[in-house]
């Protein structure tokens, strides 16, 4: 380098090196003063080693060489690994479940100054719990009841962990598993529980039939009961006829009657065919006569 220009940096410098000293402090103090904080996390401040603030997203100012971002929390939702854990119902049947739990953090300063690890202690506040609520049920209401169940685990999960800043967004009971000593008797059991229903079905439809078979000559013998009352109103309407017959006509009028009847039952025999011997009573002639005198007599 030629002396010349060594000599006129060497002259900028030794002039104005406290303003470039002041420029560089300067930038150094904004870029220690302003945060960005991203969407999905929030910052814990610590001044002199104490809370300070919470920074929530976007653009913050703290007090430079003073204050300090002591932790990015980050407040999206998580997913803890699925927790498999042995449980004895009241019946004292051994059980496996698979519980499921998602949470988020609302209170960073809460959850950094109160708990050192959060997945493990919510891990082994959701095993105690699960725990102590399938040791109050019987097998066959942990199967029928899962629903129940975790919502019970939901809400004393919730008042535990409110103290740590998070809150739980769901606790699923995922399953319940049993070993294959316990399966093989539960099989059996549905089995022959499968066959007493059968039975009783097929008993119950033998009875139905029975009762409809009774009714189906129950109402036959009503109808025919029916028909035949039809028929003696019909044959008593039909004398009550007669009967007033008679009784306007007189005598007369029902012997005219037997003589027309008479003759026809004559005329009916001699109809047939080939020649026939009729052999009648001594008075049947007289009768007879008695029938014709009476039809002349009608006759105009």
């Amino acid at each position: 380098m030629p002396p010349e220009l060594q000599l006129l940096i060497d002259e900028f410098f030794s002039g104005n090196l406290i303003f470039i000293l002041l420029a560089l402090l300067v930038v150094i103090v904004i870029l220690r003063a302003v945060r960005i904080v991203p969407q999905s996390e929030q910052y814990v401040v610590e001044r002199f080693g104490r809370l300070h603030a919470v920074l929530g997203p976007g653009i913050n100012l703290i007090v430079p060489f003073l204050d300090r971002v002591a932790h990015k929390i980050s407040i999206l939702e998580r997913q803890l690994p699925t927790i498999t854990q042995d449980a004895i119902t009241l019946d004292n049947v051994l059980v496996q479940v698979d519980t499921s739990v998602f949470y988020r953090i609302i209170e960073p300063e809460k959850t950094v100054y109160r708990i050192r690890d959060v997945d493990a202690a919510i891990s082994t506040t959701v095993a105690g719990i699960v725990r102590s609520e399938i040791g109050k049920m019987e097998l066959d209401q942990v199967q029928s009841n899962r629903g129940t169940l975790t919502a019970t685990i939901k809400e004393q999960i919730f008042a535990v962990v409110d103290d740590w800043g998070i809150e739980v967004t769901r606790a699923e009971l995922l399953d319940v598993n049993l070993d294959q000593a316990t399966r093989s008797a539960m099989l059996q059991q549905l089995n022959a529980e499968r066959a007493r229903r059968a039975q009783v079905t097929e008993a119950e439809g033998k009875k139905r039939a029975v009762e409809l078979g009774a009714d189906a000559d129950l109402y036959a013998s009503e109808q025919a009961a029916k028909a035949r009352r039809v028929l003696a109103d019909a044959d008593a309407y039909a004398t009550g006829v007669i009967a007033q017959a008679i009784a306007a006509g007189g005598l007369e009028a029902a012997q005219y009657q037997v003589a027309l009847k008479q003759v026809d039952a004559l005329n009916a025999l001699g109809a047939g065919e080939g020649k026939q011997t009729i052999v009648l009573p001594a008075n049947a002639l007289e009768a007879f006569g008695d029938a014709f005198k009476m039809l002349k007599g009608k006759l105009p």
